[in-house]
């Protein structure tokens, strides 16, 4: 016998002198609740993994054991019976022990971790989160003669433990009683508790009950029997409903047998933005490990979420996240594998669904084309891009022409796709969300196939030149129109193309648009950085406004006399081409506007002659 104990007339041992844990608990309280673990919620978790531990370790040595969690919440308390294991005396001393040695790399809580005493004290601490007092009554069915042992614990960091009689009756197994800390009572609710446990619970392997209440549901949805496909599809998408709150396009199996991994993908039915990161639902061996799973897949499955059973991944401290490491990355690539068969499958067996599919999330299909040939070469013909000719894939695209020209942005664009179109220049918009990239890699997976930027040169050059002479009597107004124009950077062309609506088009290029903002920023400089700045100034070509020589309003404009209103003229058809390519102003260019307006409002109602004599 302990010499720290004494025997009372009973039978029973009195109480042993308080002892205190090896650590500041309150410290520890405090770091799980407010650092480690994301919610209070955790502690039922906690419990049940313990429960679960405890019902494990009894079954390795015991098969035919009983193997029941039971839940019991009223008046501010739960009690939580489990038919596990159990402990000792020497059990729960050598637990707490093992709790306080915190120095030593192999004995500190990370090693703890691994066994189950470990599992449980750390389960026992997590508790305190909600419960400012915890009882736990034990009995070992390992060592069947051994006492009952009661475990009694305060959130000051001191505890008690006794022996109690062989009249208690105590079964093999453990309970644990909490009593709420202040203004915790709502964690101990029976409904609180009961979806708790539900959502933490659902998939673990034994019987566990809130009251009455079933919180288990087994089999798993993606490994029951269905009487169709079809039926299965309908069963998984009311689980998607129930689990996430949406109905999906369509689920994918994730079944991973080597990493122990088993579960479904559901397809999200609206598109999302590729930097929204997913939250996945991870089961670690049934148990609820974490919703918010972020690192599961790779960063271009961003249209699915999936629920996942797996024995094979590794948690982090809190067990709220996995831990990165090389099984991680072997599960992401397998799991992404399978995503990339299913779509596959689609284009071979099932296209309604596929065009269902790409018209909703066609941009995650191209961001995994990007970095996968095959998937490029498969997703071709189906891939949608903005074009001069429409909507079309680029293999659509490239047949019709024999150079895929493509713009970087969606201004560029904007501003030459009319004209470009009207020309015969085949453009694909470049400008969305990896569309650059994909063409760009077009000719490595069709061989053959010329790609070409699209900048102002070209379009400029697939314009027609107006008469010399005609241009030569032209020469006074296109003098004024370019001394207007000069301080903002841009030139004056004459061109005749189609379409005749457009008086004026602006065209510029990416080294037009750097070298103009080196201008803007020299010009508002300091001495020192107005030096600097000159020093970096580049020899790319300016913009341009090519004017519509077919255009009827040019034509009219162009036999201006006064220099002032050809100014002021040439200053509205820039803004209009700015406005037309949609293009963003500068302050310059807003100011530009507005004068050009209210300068030809004056010019139109002047009272005297020079308005006839313009006409």
């Amino acid at each position: 016998m302990d010499s720290q104990t004494s025997q009372n007339a009973h039978g029973a041992q009195a109480p042993h002198p308080p002892h205190t844990f090896q650590v500041d608990l309150r410290g520890l309280v405090d770091l799980l609740s407010h650092h480690l673990y994301s919610s209070p919620k955790v502690y039922l978790r906690e419990l049940l993994q313990n429960a679960v531990d405890a019902i494990t370790a009894r079954r390795a040595e015991q098969p035919d054991s009983p193997a029941t969690v039971r839940l019991f919440a009223e008046g501010g308390a739960l009690r939580v019976e489990d038919s596990g294991i159990g402990l000792t005396e020497t059990d729960v001393h050598q637990l707490l022990a093992t709790i306080g040695r915190s120095s030593k790399r192999g004995d500190g809580l990370e090693s703890a971790r691994a066994d189950f005493l470990g599992q449980f004290g750390i389960g026992l601490l997590a508790c305190f989160v909600v419960a400012e007092r915890i009882r736990v009554v034990s009995r070992s069915a390992r060592t069947p003669d051994a006492p009952p042992v009661e475990w009694t614990a305060r959130d000051d960091g001191s505890y008690t433990v006794r022996t109690l009689p062989d009249s208690a009756r105590v079964e093999p197994g453990t309970t644990v009683h909490l009593e709420a800390r202040a203004g915790a009572a709502d964690w101990l609710a029976e409904e609180r508790v009961l979806s708790l446990a539900r959502d933490f619970g659902a998939l673990l392997p034994y019987d566990v009950r809130v009251g009455e209440a079933a919180v288990t549901d087994l089999p798993a949805a993606w490994n029951r029997d269905y009487p169709s496909p079809a039926a299965r599809r309908v069963a998984l998408a009311r689980h998607c409903h129930d689990l996430f709150g949406f109905t999906p396009l369509d689920s994918i199996d994730l079944d991973v047998p080597v990493a122990g991994i088993r579960g479904v993908a559901h397809v999200l039915p609206q598109a999302v933005s590729p930097a929204q990161r997913a939250g996945h639902r991870v089961h670690l061996k049934g148990m609820l490990l974490t919703e918010r799973a972020e690192q599961l897949l790779p960063d271009w499955a961003f249209f699915v979420r999936c629920v996942i059973d797996t024995d094979s991944l590794r948690p982090t401290a809190s067990r709220e996240s996995l831990y990165e490491d090389e099984t991680l990355a072997a599960v992401r690539e397998a799991l992404g594998e399978r995503i990339r068969e299913w779509l596959t499958s689609l284009v071979a067996g099932d296209p309604e669904r596929l065009a269902a599919f790409l018209s909703v999330h066609h941009l995650g299909v191209k961001s995994l084309a990007r970095h996968d040939k095959e998937m490029l070469r498969t997703m071709l013909p189906w891939l949608p891009f903005e074009t001069t000719d429409g909507q079309l894939s680029l293999e659509e695209f490239a047949q019709r022409h024999p150079v895929v020209h493509f713009t970087r942005t969606v201004e560029e664009y904007r501003q030459v796709a009319p004209i470009a179109s009207a020309q015969g220049i085949g453009v694909v918009n470049g400008g969305y969300t990896y569309d650059s990239d994909l063409v760009e890699a077009l000719p490595s997976v069709r061989p053959g196939t010329v790609v070409a930027e699209l900048d102002a040169d070209t379009v400029t050059a697939h314009l027609d030149s107006v008469d010399p002479a005609e241009e030569l009597a032209l020469a006074a107004f296109l003098s004024a129109a370019r001394a207007r124009l000069d301080p903002l950077g841009c030139d004056v062309a004459l061109r005749a193309f189609h379409p005749l609506t457009v008086p004026a088009l602006h065209l510029d290029d990416r080294a037009a648009r750097h070298e103009q903002a080196r201008a803007d920023a020299e010009a508002q400089a300091d001495d020192l950085w107005a030096g600097i700045l000159g020093s970096l100034r580049g020899s790319s070509p300016r913009a341009r406004l090519v004017l519509n020589h077919l255009n009827p309003l040019i034509r009219r404009v162009s036999s201006l006399a006064d220099p002032e209103l050809i100014g002021t003229a040439a200053e509205a058809l820039y803004g209009q081409a700015l406005l037309m390519a949609q293009r963003p102003l500068r302050p310059a260019d807003s100011a530009l506007l507005n004068r050009s307006f209210i300068g030809l409002l004056e010019w139109a109602t002047h009272p005297g002659t020079g308005r006839d004599d313009a006409r």
